[in-house]
């Protein structure tokens, strides 16, 4: 594990650059790990009100780097207690005024209570004009479920190759129609004891249901809902996966609840489940036009600063990767490479380089490839 987040490097270069607040986590999930030394207080601090709690968190962490599975130490109400960071959006994030902190006690770190509002909208999710156009029904369900009773689109799939928007689709969709949203990796829901799961997956309905309208999303959903020809099936899997099916299938009717799910294997996904998925929505890897808006969107927030170079140049090259991977793999990583060489200029060569190790490996000429 690393050490506790360091801010300087972080504040010295938001300091200079008051876009990068751009990189400011949007959401932190914390676990109480306890004490460094035994002997000291047992039972955790109980957390009373959260939204205290929250500023306090905020107020005492605001300027240090968030990487999952460092440790936060409290310095104040309980001197040395520790926090483990079980989950960080986006990685590698500047915790800020803005970072809704959310603390988990279950075991596998799944919060059950937790619902997050932000702040993306449809337009920061560049390209994937068919799949936004598909989540207006969902818009409307969410701004009048009562319109339209039994014919609600409550089950909706959402599949593509990784990386290409379908988180941010989901978020985005929350904030337009002003409800709140849960979001799940499906490996979360596998409890430490065969029931576990199956009673998270009530657990999540029920606290979906207080807050109706109100978004599931469910992430990496094949991970718990492979074909049984392609697992051995363990039996608290089965148990989420039959509890999942129960309330998708209505038999108690959550009003206001819809339920999205990803995968980007699609084609791996066990009939049974598949065939509760009223809308199945496709997200594809971004064309070359939307390659170089991506470049160009994201380059306003860069800490540093860029040469003058043809990103519709580099935006051929791009063929094969995701969004995702054009920020991650290319713009990242050039970035990082003109900081560690202490430079304040990040060259077209920087880029030109990423991708020319990028090229070096091997993508499936057909995008649906990737999510077969």
């Amino acid at each position: 594990m690393r050490p506790v987040s360091q801010r300087v490097n972080a504040k010295k270069i938001r300091e200079s650059n008051p876009k990068f607040e751009k990189y400011t986590s949007e959401l932190l999930i914390l676990k109480p790990e306890g004490y460094p030394l035994s002997g000291m207080m047992e039972e955790y601090p109980v957390i009373e009100n959260r939204d205290v709690f929250e500023f306090y968190a905020r107020e005492q962490w605001n300027g240090h780097i968030a990487r999952k599975g460092d440790y936060l130490f409290d310095r104040r109400m309980f001197p040395d207690f520790a926090y483990r960071i079980i989950e960080v959006e986006p990685a590698e994030s500047i915790i800020g005024n803005s970072t809704s902190i959310i603390v988990t006690e279950e075991k596998n770190g799944f919060p059950s209570t937790l619902e997050i509002k932000g702040s993306i909208k449809f337009e920061d999710v560049i390209g994937q004009e068919l799949a936004k156009q598909k989540c207006r029904l969902i818009e409307r369900f969410l701004e009048d479920p009562e319109r339209f009773g039994k014919w609600a689109p409550r089950n909706i799939l959402f599949f593509g190759p990784s990386g290409t928007g379908k988180t941010m689709l989901a978020k985005a969709l929350a904030n337009k129609t002003d409800v709140l949203i849960i979001p799940v990796k499906a490996t979360q829901l596998i409890g430490e004891y065969v029931g576990d799961g199956a009673r998270q997956i009530h657990q999540l309905y029920d606290r979906a249901e207080e807050m109706a309208p109100c978004i599931i999303f469910i992430d990496e959903l094949d991970a718990i809902a492979l074909d049984r020809k392609f697992q051995e099936l363990r039996g608290d899997v089965s148990e989420i996966v039959n509890a999942l099916l129960t309330e998708m299938d209505g038999i108690m009717e959550r009003e206001g609840v819809c339920t999205i799910c990803s995968t980007n294997r699609i084609y791996s996904l066990d009939s049974a489940v598949r065939s509760r998925f009223e809308e199945e929505i496709e997200f594809v890897l971004p064309r070359e036009e939307e390659a170089l808006r991506i470049f160009e969107s994201n380059l306003k927030t860069f800490p540093l600063q860029v040469e003058n170079c043809n990103f519709q140049a580099l935006a051929k090259k791009t063929k094969g990767l995701s969004g995702r991977d054009i920020v991650e793999k290319v713009l990242k990583s050039a970035l990082h490479q003109a900081i560690i060489e202490d430079r304040e200029i990040v060259t077209c060569k920087d880029f030109e380089n990423v991708l020319v190790k990028l090229g070096k490996k091997e993508f499936p000429k057909d995008p649906s490839e990737l999510y077969v």
